[in-house]
């Protein structure tokens, strides 16, 4: 189990350590629910460095992204941002990740941490055209620094306008003196806010500087406990509950960076083509419990006689909604809204509905 760089700075603040993806990482510092709403109402900061991150470079760059990932790299331009999927050849997902164009012959993709070796090997065995690509997982941090005040908690660290930073886009500069710092207008909450990537040497100068920039807005540290419910109320994929590799992008709502374009010939195109025209058989659905009950990963969805028609993939108690919610996938005609359904939970059957997602609008 690796450590964070920043580990020591973690329990000091009274970080509840914990594994997750390989490595040693705060799960709650004051409490999920009050990390939770800190989020939602003011700003709050997640340590989120066991993220990987490969860059691809020179004249190929552009072909090798295109060809690895499902939405169109065409669409990028300097600065730009785009999430996607990486197919893995039999209509499943290798990973969803981030990808940054910082030029036209020079990509950032930030993948999920505990797939960065599977993805890394997967990423060069799809390079037959000669791109360069560096993994450099182990020398940065990345603070996401989330919520409807985090703009002004970070104003003053950095001459980049965060105010008016469109949603994902990105810009390289100094911030909190640090030079070629990644300020980027993403994260996995919702609520708005920013991610931050850093050498791992100036990692404990921005983290410091980040929140002493914060106290007027009531900053403070969130683990990964409160990270999974708000980006559950906002339906939010987790690769290895509610995605992975069998299962199809189309079928996990994510049709929408699954992109069928002219010039765009991604891996699996041709196989995700015809499962569209074909029809799906299941589809990753929201629920609201109707009765009181936490739906679980790995619970049976049944229909009202009792016949099991999905299974779900995450679930929790929703702080914002003070009910149970949950993802799932479920086969057709079940996942139209408004549809009953129940769960089961241990020995009861548990009454609830189909909904829209996000659960928090």
């Amino acid at each position: 189990m690796k450590d964070l760089v920043l580990k020591d700075s973690h329990i000091a603040m009274g970080g509840k350590m914990v594994e997750f993806a390989g490595y040693n990482m705060p799960v709650t510092f004051a409490g999920l629910m009050e990390e939770h709403h800190t989020v939602r109402n003011d700003v709050g900061v997640f340590d989120v460095s066991h993220m990987g991150e490969f860059f691809v470079t020179g004249p190929k760059a552009t072909e090798l992204v295109q060809k690895i990932t499902s939405n169109n790299v065409n669409s990028l331009f300097n600065g730009k941002i785009m999430y996607a999927t990486l197919p893995n050849g039999t209509g499943g997902i290798v990973d969803d990740l981030l990808v940054y164009r910082i030029t036209e012959e020079n990509y950032l993709l930030v993948v999920n941490g505990a797939n960065v070796e599977k993805d890394w090997d997967w990423v060069n065995k799809q390079n037959t055209m000669g791109a360069v690509l560096s993994n450099q997982s182990d020398d940065y941090c990345l603070f996401a620094v989330q919520g409807p005040k985090a703009s002004d908690a970070l104003q003053g660290l950095t001459e980049i306008n965060m105010h008016d930073m469109v949603y994902y886009t990105f810009q390289i500069g100094t911030f909190a003196g640090v030079s070629d710092v990644v300020v980027s207008a993403t994260g996995y909450t919702g609520s708005g806010g920013f991610e931050i990537y850093v050498k791992n040497a100036d990692a404990k100068t921005v983290f410091e500087a980040i929140f002493k920039s914060g106290e007027a807005q009531g900053i403070k540290p969130i683990g990964l406990g409160a990270r999974d419910t708000l980006r559950l109320e906002k339906g939010f994929c987790l690769y290895g509950n509610d995605i992975d590799d069998t299962t199809s992008p189309l079928e996990a709502g994510l049709g929408w960076v699954t992109k069928f374009v002219d010039g765009n010939d991604f891996i699996d195109r041709d196989y995700l083509a015809k499962q569209k025209e074909a029809g799906l058989k299941r589809r990753l659905v929201g629920f609201e419990m109707v009765e009181k009950g936490i739906p679980r990963q790995g619970y049976d969805i049944l229909d009202m006689e009792g016949n099991k028609i999905g299974n779900v993939t995450s679930g929790t108690q929703s702080p914002s909604l003070s009910k149970g919610i949950g993802m799932g996938y479920i086969n057709l005609p079940f996942n139209k809204k408004e549809t009953e359904i129940q769960i089961q939970i241990r020995k009861k059957t548990i009454k609830a509905v189909v909904v829209g997602i996000p659960f928090l609008k």
